[in-house]
């Protein structure tokens, strides 16, 4: 007797953050003005859920990875728009639906 598993296929969004205008190239992350707002907000955004994984990408310069679960991509927008260092500090480059297949 053979039995099928269906795969439940979870479904996020992988947000790529750049720097902005405001950035500051030859300041560390926590460095940076309003560290400490940006810092409580994105914590807020990861207690609810709503960030599943996220952080800085390389030597912490400016650039982040943030998976999200969200419905769509206007969630996305709407919701990272609210943090304190949003476009100044940093911006959106790119958001993909990401599609979990494998699990360890």
């Amino acid at each position: 007797m053979s039995s099928s598993v269906e795969v439940k296929k979870q479904r996020y969004h992988a947000v790529i953050r750049e720097p902005g205008p405001a950035w500051d190239p030859g300041r560390g992350m926590r460095e940076q003005d309003g560290w400490d707002e940006h810092a409580a907000f994105m914590d807020g955004l990861a207690e609810e859920g709503f960030i599943v994984l996220g952080g800085p990408l390389g030597d912490e310069r400016g650039h982040a990875l943030h998976i999200v679960d969200a419905a769509d991509t206007r969630e996305v927008e709407r919701r990272f728009a609210e943090d304190p260092w949003s476009d100044q500090m940093l911006r959106i480059a790119r958001i993909e639906l990401w599609t979990v297949l494998l699990e360890g």
